[in-house]
């Protein structure tokens, strides 16, 4: 039979037992500091892993913002307040923007938004040089301006100019700019649909424009939208978002038509559309055609001395009180049909004034043609 244990059996049981753990909790407590100090007095940087050549995109995209991002301005607006006590007069920030370098003589262009209403404005160049802007010309109906700063040395190259006739729906595109403020940034995408009309705050209409899913956000706005050969092919106007920021559409003003208006604002302050002296109204060319089951724009006057008046184009005439007689129905310019008052302005845009073009109309059954200068 086993003896029973005395009480100093017991207590020097306990001792020992106490023992033991106290040095396992000393160890547990000790071993995780002597790896740590272990590890500091050894530790070294991890080898870097080569990662071999960039991709060809990866090339592309450096090399398109290497070279376009010199070209690529920031813009801050500012306007005037009044101080009722002083009478004194301070200019504060009303906001930023985009725009880019067209020619060597200092001309820039953005958007007319990005200046409208603005009482000054300073273009910011990538190398953080700033100067004030000039308002040279604008078009609202393009959304499309030109300012002009006095560079002194060391002129930002103009960007090289690409054509938006051929562009394709999946081509990739990359836009430049100065999204919320923060300068010289790049994002990429595609084209994602071309032709597209966007109403504007104020009700004008802004037609034919590039549609891509390259990131667009506020400040964005007057930058460049370039293809892969880093050609401009755009210029970046307006996004389509509930909630003001970027949400996959984004609309730019084609280069073709950026080419067409920015000479005549720099040449005369203004773009004028070309015409040829006709008057239309779309309601009774609506009635008149439907009525006579034709396709087409019906002339309602014809300006004396224009152009029309010299090809003997005929206005719609009123004889009595109830007899109309109707006048041409013009039903195509060149090989571009027409359709109504609209299409006939979207027409004459793709044409510069001094241009002849060849006039299809309607006139008391038979089709007949006439060659008109623009004007």
């Amino acid at each position: 039979m086993n003896q029973p244990r005395s009480p100093e059996q017991v207590l020097r049981g306990i001792r020992s037992l106490l023992i033991v753990l106290a040095i396992i909790l000393s160890l547990a407590w000790l071993l995780p500091r002597l790896e740590t100090l272990w590890l500091s007095l050894t530790s070294e940087p991890r080898a870097v892993t080569p990662r071999g050549d960039l991709s060809d995109r990866e090339a592309t995209n450096i090399e398109i913002f290497r070279q376009a991002g010199p070209s690529v301005v920031y813009i801050t607006t500012l306007t005037e307040r009044i101080n009722l006590l002083t009478w004194d007069i301070t200019r504060i920030p009303r906001g930023t923007g985009s725009g880019f370098v067209w020619d060597v003589h200092g001309h820039i262009v953005t958007n007319y938004h990005v200046i409208e209403d603005a009482s000054a404005a300073r273009v910011g160049l990538h190398d953080q040089r700033n100067y004030k802007a000039v308002l040279v010309g604008a078009s609202p109906e393009h959304d499309l301006a030109v300012l002009r700063v006095n560079v002194v040395g060391g002129r930002p190259a103009p960007l090289p100019i690409g054509t938006s006739d051929d562009l394709q729906v999946g081509q990739e595109v990359f836009a430049i700019g100065n999204p919320f403020g923060l300068d010289q940034t790049l994002t990429t995408g595609i084209i994602s649909a071309l032709q597209r009309s966007i109403e504007t705050d104020t009700g004008q209409v802004i037609r034919n424009l590039i549609q891509t899913d390259a990131a667009i956000n506020p400040g964005n706005s007057g930058g460049p939208l370039l293809d892969s050969a880093g050609r401009l092919i755009g210029v970046n106007t307006a996004i389509y978002s509930p909630s003001g920021a970027y949400a996959g559409i984004g609309f730019a003003v084609p280069v073709d038509e950026v080419n067409r208006v920015v000479p005549s604002l720099i040449a005369h302050g203004r773009y004028q559309r070309p015409s040829f002296g006709v008057v239309m109204n779309d309601r009774l060319s609506a009635i008149v055609t439907e009525e006579m089951g034709v396709e087409g724009v019906l002339i309602v006057r014809v300006e004396p001395g224009s152009a029309a008046a010299e090809a003997g184009l005929r206005g719609t005439r009123i004889l009595g009180e109830k007899e109309v007689v109707p006048g041409d129905i013009i039903q195509a310019i060149d090989a571009h049909s027409v359709r109504d008052a609209e299409d006939l302005a979207d027409t004459l845009e793709r044409y510069d004034i001094g241009d002849r073009v060849k006039v299809r109309f309607l006139r008391e059954g038979r089709v007949r043609e006439v060659v008109v200068m623009l004007e």
